[in-house]
């Protein structure tokens, strides 16, 4: 498994996660998949990205992901921290591993089988049968297979955000590129890892078919009277020919047990 249980005392007893019932999760994947397993009720505490369903909100809001606190984190007196790999900054996450709570960190692959592996070790850290989810999920993600093979991949640009009219955008080994794939389209940005500013010539030579981007508002949105007076987005194929498509974000880049419906979704929308 590549999650890592971390305890402050090593010599401590075997950990008994059966009996942990005041449970924080901090991660938006890994509150669907608790909750998709018939564990809500075990949950006491949540980062801002945990918002589905909609039940887990009227949890106490622990702040965001990467900039938890230890404090925070204790404060809610729980006997399980469940955390996504990206959980932090990491002087929290060192902290909090120093105490005799049970910190339990799952990383994430964007990809079917990552999301079928995910479930399996909040499963294992939950003492819960993930077998069920797990079919349940794969048949899904079948579907999802044989919907993508009715059509031709597409070039799709993600656009994660625009702030001050600069793109940021999606290269390799992140989750946008991962949905993109499920959802039957090749990354048309090529060349580098993560989210990075792009330039417009970047924009013209990538010559996407079909723009996809998170539902935001503010300094990071982009409306479509923004896309076509861009100097690049507007001489590509996608704004040309209107293929602008737009999803919430946890919902598209949470890989959970929604993420084959997330990508079936996409898969409809780029083909409409």
């Amino acid at each position: 498994m590549r999650y890592a249980i971390v305890l402050a005392a090593c010599l401590a007893a075997p950990l008994q996660v059966a009996a942990q019932e005041r449970v924080v999760v901090a991660g938006s994947a890994l509150s669907e998949i608790t909750a998709a397993l018939g564990q809500t009720h075990r949950l006491v505490g949540r980062d801002q990205t945990s918002t589905y369903p909609a039940e887990i909100e009227a949890l106490p809001d622990l702040g965001y992901l990467r900039a938890l606190s230890a404090e925070g984190l204790l404060s809610l007196n729980p006997d399980l921290i469940l955390a996504d790999a990206d959980a932090g900054p990491p002087e929290t996450m060192d902290l909090v591993a120093s105490t005799e709570i049970p910190v339990v960190r799952i990383t994430a692959d964007f990809t079917a089988e990552g999301v079928i592996e995910r479930i399996a070790e909040v499963g294992q850290a939950l003492s819960v049968d993930p077998a069920p989810l797990q079919a349940e999920v794969q048949a899904s993600f079948d579907a999802l297979a044989e919907a993508r093979a009715a059509h031709p991949p597409l070039r799709a640009m993600f656009i994660l955000t625009a702030q001050g009219g600069q793109i940021t955008a999606a290269g390799s080994d992140t989750a946008a590129e991962g949905i993109l794939h499920l959802a039957g389209a090749q990354n048309a940005l090529q060349g580098f890892s993560g989210y990075r500013q792009i330039t417009d010539e970047a924009i013209t030579n990538a010559a996407p078919d079909v723009l996809v981007m998170m539902e935001r508002t503010g300094d990071h949105s982009l409306e479509d009277a923004d896309l076509q007076s861009h100097a690049a987005l507007s001489l590509t194929p996608a704004v040309r020919d209107g293929r602008v498509i737009r999803m919430e974000g946890s919902y598209l880049l949470g890989f959970g047990p929604r993420t084959p419906d997330a990508a079936l979704q996409l898969l409809h929308a780029m083909w409409e």
